[in-house]
């Protein structure tokens, strides 16, 4: 059985972290605050920071099954190479039967999602957290 990786935003210290280190990296090596003796340094510096940037924002391609929310909407990557982000809000309906995810947007776009070969304890977790968001 296949895994999902869940990644909430509001309880994700390690990234906000990270984001914040990118953002001083990038700042103190542009406007050169601190001057060394070797200029590459500074260079270095708002390399790191840019570094760190590619890392925060490639995580989403690390793992094939992928769901990223917040209290506004969630990214569901599943399979396919691209996710969809779908704010909870614009949510009417959803169903799963078959393994098959099926979420109905209010414009009447409708989402499908193969859940085969999910772990099961994943696919109530996805579930939960859209229930629990959107149909408040």
């Amino acid at each position: 059985m296949r895994r999902i990786k869940f990644d909430n935003l509001q309880n994700n210290w390690f990234l906000i972290i990270l984001t914040l280190l990118s953002f001083l990296c990038v700042f103190f090596g542009l406007f050169e605050i601190y001057k060394f003796e070797n200029p590459k340094i500074n260079k270095g510096i708002v390399l790191l920071g840019c570094l760190s940037d590619v890392v925060y924002f490639s995580r989403m391609l690390w793992f094939k099954n992928y769901v990223l929310w917040n209290t506004k909407g969630i990214v569901l990557r599943l399979k396919p190479f691209y996710g969809k982000s779908i704010p909870f809000n614009k949510i009417k309906d959803l169903q799963y039967q078959d393994s098959i995810l099926t979420i109905s947007r209010n414009n009447g776009i409708d989402y499908n999602f193969d859940l085969t070969g999910i772990d099961e304890r994943d696919t109530t977790k996805l579930i939960w957290i859209i229930k629990k968001y959107s149909f408040r």
